[in-house]
């Protein structure tokens, strides 16, 4: 555990040599250290392909998702489609035990299918 305390004293000891030798410079010398830094910014700012386009990268990618998670989220309209009545035939209604009292107005029901396919125009 002294290891820890070793690399905390080390580091307090070079930070403050390292302000010691900060403070300790000349104006002209902090003058020219500034002029470095200055064109070495304007360096990098110049050897960007896209300039200020390159800021706009990440948030135009974001966009992007964006529209096409939207996208896949609503997919494609998909067509309902409405079954086609089932038609029961005189035997099919014979045979099932549920609708006995329709038997009694065959003759009904049988008028009311013919006054559709008229209504249709499929009547002959």
């Amino acid at each position: 555990m002294s290891k820890p305390m070793d690399e905390d004293k080390l580091a307090k000891q070079a930070k403050t040599l390292f302000d010691d030798s900060v403070d300790g410079l000349d104006a002209a010398t902090l003058s020219k250290l500034n002029q470095g830094r200055q064109r070495a910014l304007a360096e990098l700012d110049n050897a960007r392909p896209y300039g200020q386009w390159s800021r706009w990268v990440p948030a135009t990618g974001v966009a992007a998702a964006a529209v096409v998670a939207v996208v896949v989220w609503q997919g494609t309209p998909t067509e309902t489609q409405v079954p086609a009545a089932s038609t029961m035939t005189d035997f099919e209604i014979l045979l099932s035990e549920d609708n006995l009292d329709m038997i009694e107005d065959l003759e009904f029901y049988s008028w009311v299918g013919s006054a559709e396919l008229e209504t249709n125009g499929n009547v002959g």
